[in-house]
């Protein structure tokens, strides 16, 4: 899948270079985090993808949001994701999915990455391909 890159707005030259499943919370079925870079400029970023499919059928809601981070910090994320044996699976058990998958005691909401500031948000808008 690619993505327009909010730096340099070139289509189709953001794309997800590291993912990493985590598991279910309260409000989403699926959880993914993401390490976003663009083939054009060379920004890099994250990015989170949720979904959540409860309610009427066909009716699903999902969310995918990138944020611009600190080079270190985003560095030692990727540094981190890269560590889990099975990036794909979200009911691994490493000490990556525990530490990245944290959720909240009082809602079972999952705690967002320290660094991923609304403020630094940008949409993950898809290529558009005429087919």
């Amino acid at each position: 899948m690619s993505f327009v890159c909010p730096e340099c707005l070139m289509p189709g030259t953001l794309e997800i270079t590291c993912k990493l499943e985590l598991p279910p919370d309260s409000s989403w079925d699926e959880i993914a985090l993401q390490i976003v870079e663009c083939s054009h400029c060379s920004f890099r970023g994250a990015a989170v993808y949720t979904e959540s499919r409860r309610g009427a059928l066909d009716s699903e809601v999902w969310n995918h949001t990138g944020y611009r981070i600190d080079e270190e910090k985003l560095a030692t994320l990727q540094t981190v994701m890269e560590q889990c044996p099975a990036p794909s699976n979200s009911r691994c058990q490493c000490s990556t999915h525990q530490l990245l998958g944290q959720r909240s005691p009082e809602t079972g909401q999952w705690k967002r990455v320290k660094g991923f500031d609304q403020a630094a948000s940008f949409p993950m808008r898809l290529m558009r391909t005429n087919r």
